[in-house]
């Protein structure tokens, strides 16, 4: 079983626009003379690699808490996608897909309101990118109230470098912050070996 890292690192991940950088501390240091090392850590919920709960965007959405684990775990297909998908796009791709999708565009994997009405209605229960934001700033918010309303769970900020496009298992749990939005997640990518 080969298997990949698709996480960003936590400290060194881009961050979106507006949202507070992580910060990391010792407070206690071998090095400065204490018993032991003790370090913390503060950051947002969408910082790196980190799961989109629908209730990000919807109210009645459910939390972090509240979705399956299942959700999280299973067959996955990886696509690079350029620029924008599109419900046209969607349903062509759609037939080829696993119920969790993965879109591969260096940070520029983008889906448009129609192809997130294509994936609400499929049996697709995760998208992901390796962008920080799985649709454009003009279109945000409906992309993500469509994909809270067929209880998409989206995965954002992954790091895709040198993943080929196919199918693989996908695990990425998020942490348990149950009331949370959003959580953290170490994302990883499964892949049966060829051969003997």
């Amino acid at each position: 079983m080969l298997l990949y890292d698709i996480s960003t690192e936590i400290l060194t991940a881009k961050v979106y626009e507006g949202d507070p950088k992580p910060e990391y501390r010792y407070i206690k240091s071998i090095e400065s003379g204490d018993d032991y090392n003790l370090s913390e850590f503060s950051m947002c919920t969408h910082n790196a690699t980190h799961i989109d709960a629908p209730f990000h965007f919807d109210t009645d959405g459910k939390r972090i808490g509240e979705m399956r684990l299942s959700t999280f775990y299973g067959k996955c297909t990886v696509v690079t996608i350029k620029g924008i998908l599109t419900g046209q796009d969607m349903e062509r791709l759609l037939p080829y897909c696993k119920k969790r999708l993965i879109l591969h565009g260096d940070g520029e994997a983008y889906i448009s309101l129609s192809a997130a009405v294509v994936i609400a209605d499929s049996d697709i229960v995760l998208v992901g990118t390796d962008g920080l934001c799985l649709s454009t700033a003009f279109d945000e918010a409906r992309v993500h109230m469509e994909l809270a309303r067929g209880d998409i769970a989206v995965l954002e900020g992954l790091n895709l470098k040198g993943i080929r496009d196919g199918e693989y298992t996908l695990c990425a749990f998020p942490l348990k912050l149950s009331d949370s939005e959003a959580a953290p997640c170490r994302a990883i990518l499964m892949e049966q070996e060829k051969g003997f």
